[in-house]
């Protein structure tokens, strides 16, 4: 089976621990080779697209990403201008733009000065989110972001995530996210593709029960479809 990254709108990975997902972004990025198919930009294989090119144009939020602990918040967000000017480039008054920017849209910009080291594991990956929003990403991969953050910003970032006007995949653990903030989703089960399109039509009862072991029901709401359990 295929994936199709929607042109807009996001594209929710879901399924099990250990069905691939984090995997499957690894390969879109292309940090990583499969054993078999093929990712296309553009209609072109990924691995034939220069490294300076993906990086100005794909960014990847990963679950764990590691960072220099001597840098501040501000300056980690800055790298995310690198595939831009290169680590030599002069300093503009957009790259500051930019930077000021998404420390703003990830509600950091009072912790821009604070130290890598002494912030909170919700900071932390606030902070990796704004990188990526510094890169100005016309594909943006995430994996499970919402890890860590509180339930304010859980629902901040994913009501943030349709207004980017990128191409989003975004890795989630709660279908109530999945069904309530992406145009399409993904289920992967046993590293396999095995089911996409409309988040209602897609995460049915019987669907849940063969891929996630659980027994769901899917109440029908003035606000949208919600996935209880059983």
């Amino acid at each position: 089976m295929t994936l199709r990254v929607p042109d807009q709108g996001v594209l929710g990975l879901v399924g099990p621990n250990g069905s691939g997902k984090s995997s499957l972004l690894r390969l879109l990025a292309g940090v990583r080779r499969g054993s078999g198919g093929a990712v296309l930009v553009d209609q072109q294989p990924i691995e034939t697209i220069r490294r300076s090119e993906i990086a100005r144009r794909l960014a990847l939020v990963e679950q764990h990403a590691m960072t220099d602990v001597g840098l501040t918040a501000r300056d980690v967000v800055a790298l995310g201008r690198l595939p831009h000017r290169g680590a030599l480039g002069h300093w503009s008054a957009r790259d500051e733009e930019v930077v000021q920017g998404a420390l703003a849209r990830t509600g950091m910009t009072r912790s821009a000065d604070q130290s890598w080291a002494t912030l909170s594991g919700g900071e932390r990956q606030r902070i990796q989110i704004a990188r990526a929003l510094a890169q100005e990403p016309r594909e943006l991969l995430m994996d499970e972001p919402t890890n860590h953050l509180d339930i304010r910003h859980q629902l901040d970032l994913m009501r943030l995530l349709p207004e980017l006007g990128t191409q989003v995949v975004v890795a989630l653990h709660d279908l109530n996210q999945a069904m309530a903030f992406c145009e399409e989703v993904a289920v992967m089960s046993e590293g396999r593709l095995v089911a996409q399109g409309r988040p209602a039509e897609v995460l049915t009862a019987g669907l849940i029960r063969e891929v996630f072991g659980v027994e769901a029901v899917i109440d029908v709401r003035p606000t949208g479809p919600r996935v209880s359990f059983f």
